[in-house]
């Protein structure tokens, strides 16, 4: 264990309350034109060899449903490996998106170890730095803390499809990995183990697959879910967003947060001249964009609060009229073991979107899922295969978790509430942030998944809540403010404790003490 880390928390958390006395002074595009990918190439890619053939004898090992950023990445990562992948995709044509655009440095790093990261090359994806924070007319600059790795580590902020597509052909390269279009419409079970799927081809014909292991990423609208988990998908938003041109941000190579009112707005850049920009709408329901309705909120509602520097190029996207929707998603892994089958992806666990950490944890997935299959030999003993399984349930859970539990509670803490608490704990985090060095960098560096430390994350969260009640105590306490701060740190808790019960308290915080995490291989391979 890393103790630097640990005693940066602890000072953080002993120092949060006598922070704000000391602390009062010191405040202060390329063409449109989408990535060309010969699909038909990309499905017969494996069929020349015969190893599709049932005549020859071979067969697959592995069944992908889904080719988004999950099932492309893990199609390549374990055809390299030498398993032998189908992957059966609904759509093989390029994704249009408003989300998957912005990868955390910790997801990069993934990317390298899994080989992929010249899939960012030739689609103008865009370096970042870190994000600028702003509240009430003040902002802060938080850069990642990126001083201990080489100078190509930092973020990346692209067209979701452009990165997908890239995947997709890299993975549709490999000659024991076959790409498909298809719709899944069930899997295939014989006395309670996964032995395939039963899908649709292209052409409307019925079809099965059959293999050992099928891993299911079709996505957050994964009809297949229910079979493997126990979702429980929650709704807090919806996001609306726009593509900003011919403006550049405050803060190059930055992403922004706004904490507006109601909740926050999101901007980055996604080409060397498209801006992308979020709008978070609380609830499910949104303003109307056919009958204007949205046209008017965004103009009176949002635009006054966005910075005047992409204020015009705001008013003109939503006079183009290109405004798109989506609902933001929440839903904790909750899998129930499944012999002959795995979830991964959005399929199988989901966060607010307000962090980016979607990807960085779907290819830290990726790569514990690699590591654990490397020492088999073959993939035939369902049951034992899913015993061994297990232990990628906790080993995924320091970034996973880390991800997860902070793009939920800062979601909560950024957005406006008329608690007074709530507001004090709002503020106290954007002047926490903004005081620099370990106040900032710590979170970043969770927020980023460089350190994704659990533990961590809930000392900071506290030292928050700590500082805003120094903030409310220092120099002289009233009855008043006694009260408030008391509900601040019943607040705190109340936001984070469920999302950290959600996540598995033991498995989240003391991983080592779970036995899955010990679990060895039931095959070794041969030397």
């Amino acid at each position: 264990m890393d103790y630097k880390y640990i005693m940066e928390g602890i000072m953080a958390f002993v120092l949060g309350f006598v922070l704000f006395y000391f602390s009062r002074g010191k405040k202060k595009a390329t063409s449109s034109a989408s990535i060309d990918v010969d699909k038909e190439k990309m499905f017969i890619k494996a069929s020349e060899n015969g190893i599709w053939s049932s005549e020859s004898g071979g067969g697959t090992d592995i069944i992908i449903v889904g080719a988004g950023v999950a099932g492309s990445a893990l199609a390549y990562t374990l055809g390299k490996e030498g398993w032998r992948v189908q992957v059966i995709e609904r759509d093989l044509n390029e994704p249009d998106r408003i989300v998957g655009e912005l990868l955390q440095p910790g997801g990069y790093l993934k990317l390298i170890e899994l080989g992929l990261e010249d899939c960012l090359n030739e689609i103008d994806a865009q370096r970042v730095f870190g994000y600028a924070l702003y509240k009430d007319g003040k902002s802060a600059k938080l850069s990642y803390p990126l001083q201990s790795f080489s100078s190509d580590v930092a973020g990346r902020s692209f067209h979701n499809g452009r990165f997908i597509q890239r995947m997709r052909e890299k993975a549709a390269s490999l000659p024991n990995v076959r790409l498909e279009q298809g719709s899944v419409t069930s899997l295939i079970e014989e006395k309670g183990t996964i032995k395939g799927v039963q899908y649709k081809s292209k052409a409307g014909q019925e079809l099965t697959a059959h293999a050992p292991l099928t891993i299911v990423c079709d996505g957050c609208f994964s009809n297949l879910r229910r079979t493997l988990c126990h979702p429980k998908v929650d709704i807090p938003s919806c996001f609306v967003g726009l593509v900003l041109e011919n403006c550049q941000l405050p803060y190059a190579n930055h992403g922004h947060i706004i904490l507006a009112d109601p909740s926050p707005i999101l901007f980055y850049p996604i080409s060397s001249t498209e801006i992308r920009c979020l709008v978070d709408v609380p609830g499910q329901k949104v303003p109307s964009v056919s009958n204007g309705e949205m046209a008017h909120y965004l103009k009176t509602v949002v635009a006054p609060q966005v910075p005047a520097a992409v204020h015009e190029a705001f008013i003109s996207a939503i006079e183009k009229g290109n405004v798109r929707t989506m609902t933001n998603r929440s839903m904790p892994a909750s899998p129930h073991p499944t012999p002959g089958a795995l979830l991964m992806g959005d399929a199988f666990n989901m966060r607010h979107p307000l962090t980016g950490g979607g990807m960085t944890v779907a290819l830290s997935d990726i790569r514990v899922l690699r590591d654990l299959l490397r020492p088999l030999d073959d993939l035939k003993d369902a049951a034992a295969l899913s015993k061994y399984l297990e232990s990628f349930y906790t080993l995924r859970k320091p970034m996973a978790s880390t991800i997860n539990t902070l793009a939920g509670a800062l979601y909560k803490v950024f957005s406006a509430s008329p608690d007074p608490a709530r507001k004090e704990m709002r503020q106290a985090c954007f002047d926490y942030l903004s005081l620099g060095g370990v106040f900032s960098n710590g979170p970043i560096s969770l927020l980023s998944g460089l350190n994704p430390r659990p533990l961590i994350l809930v000392l900071h969260f506290f030292a928050v809540a700590i500082y805003g009640v120094g903030q409310l105590l220092l120099p002289f306490p009233s009855a008043n403010r006694v009260w408030i701060a008391a509900r601040l740190i019943s607040g705190a808790a109340g936001i984070i404790f469920p999302i950290i019960k959600a996540e598995g308290v033991r498995q989240m915080l003391f991983p080592v003490t779970v036995p899955a995490y010990y679990r060895a291989p039931p095959v070794h391979k041969q030397v």
